[in-house]
């Protein structure tokens, strides 16, 4: 089960939203993410994107894969809204994704193995897929990805985010990069031919003992199944 509860807001500390307004993150729900498709796909076509491979540049691209992700085990969303003096709150920022499962099902195709820390957080249920991350054009460079990124994966109780972007993204990899994500190698998924990079998102702290932040970090166990806990109950 997720952290973030539906109507749970949070104001961003020490963030100036290009409305001149606060900027506040709540989750959503299964169903409040399809009430809302529309606008996200409206927020998608307006955003800084880092997608997962061309097929997805289109808006109808965007609703398909929304669609998918919302039927998933433990889909989770964050989003942010700017408030507007006089007018109702804006819709800038969203992120979403599902936990990856502990069987490693979601890394084939990925070529060569893995790291071994990703290896073991996936074993022990600490990763979690991030399938878009959406920031409005006039967001940009004020850190709003980092702040959604982190809350998902953090009230997720995820030690480690994953994404995949087309090799020939190069707009996607460059915003990904500029948002901590690290390349970790080559990743195919057939029959699709396209080449795609996989990147990381460490949640734990950098040290020179683990210096890619890949420790586990004990503060986010994920209950295992069995434990009287739905991974998909929202």
């Amino acid at each position: 089960m997720a952290g973030t509860g539906a109507g749970q807001a949070r104001k961003l500390d020490d963030y100036e939203p290009s409305t001149g307004g606060l900027v506040y993150l709540r989750g959503l729900s299964r169903w409040q993410a399809e009430d809302q498709r529309e606008d996200l796909a409206d927020l998608f076509v307006e955003s800084s994107v880092a997608s997962g491979g061309d097929e997805y540049d289109s808006r109808e691209g965007f609703l398909t894969r929304l669609t998918e992700d919302v039927g998933r085990p433990g889909f989770d969303m964050v989003i942010a809204e700017a408030t507007v003096p006089g007018e109702a709150s804006v819709l800038v920022g969203a992120v979403f994704g599902f936990p990856v499962g502990r069987d490693g099902n979601w890394w084939r195709g990925f070529h060569g193995p893995l790291p071994r820390g990703v290896d073991q957080l996936t074993a022990s249920g600490h990763v979690f897929a991030i399938t878009d991350i959406l920031v409005h054009r006039n967001e940009r460079d004020r850190g709003l990805a980092g702040h959604l990124q982190h809350r998902l994966l953090s009230d997720h109780q995820s030690s480690l985010g994953v994404t995949l972007v087309s090799q020939t993204d190069l707009a996607g990899y460059a915003s990904l990069q500029s948002w901590g994500w690290q390349d970790i190698g080559e990743f195919h998924l057939p029959p699709d031919v396209t080449v795609r990079r996989a990147l990381t998102l460490p949640l734990g702290e950098r040290s020179a003992a683990d210096p890619d932040g890949l420790a586990h970090n004990s503060g986010t166990e994920r209950p295992r199944e069995g434990d009287g806990v739905d991974p998909g109950m929202r």
